[in-house]
């Protein structure tokens, strides 16, 4: 059973987003990244209430792959505190489960661990 996860994040831009969305599953640290309609965020930072363009990414990976895909977005991510938000799927189809968990497997001759 593949331990699914949709993990969400904001990016400023499409290009930022779309590189971002690259290394991810170039890395099979994502089976999929979704760039999603670029948004409007309103939040509140460093005492005042702020409002941002924001592209966000929908990424779909596996538990097992999350800490190295958190440590990716922190990398490349130009924000100082980037939302990074993860929420366990709790059913899907098991067809394309499968096919993340596939998707999400370090590739033969890395030197990650297999799982």
């Amino acid at each position: 059973m593949t331990h699914a996860l949709i993990v969400f994040t904001n990016l400023p831009d499409q290009a930022t987003a779309a590189t971002l969305a690259q290394r991810l599953v170039g890395e099979r640290l994502a089976a999929c990244v979704s760039i999603m309609a670029p948004c409007q965020s309103v939040y509140r930072w460093q005492g005042a209430i702020e409002s941002a363009g924001e592209v966000p990414l929908l990424i779909k990976t596996t538990a097992d792959r999350y800490e190295a895909l958190q440590a990716a977005i922190l990398e490349s991510h130009p924000y100082e505190l980037p939302e990074i938000l993860a929420v366990p799927v709790q059913q899907g189809l098991e067809s394309f489960l499968d096919w993340m968990n596939d998707e999400t497997r370090p590739s033969p001759g890395s030197d990650e661990p297999a799982r």
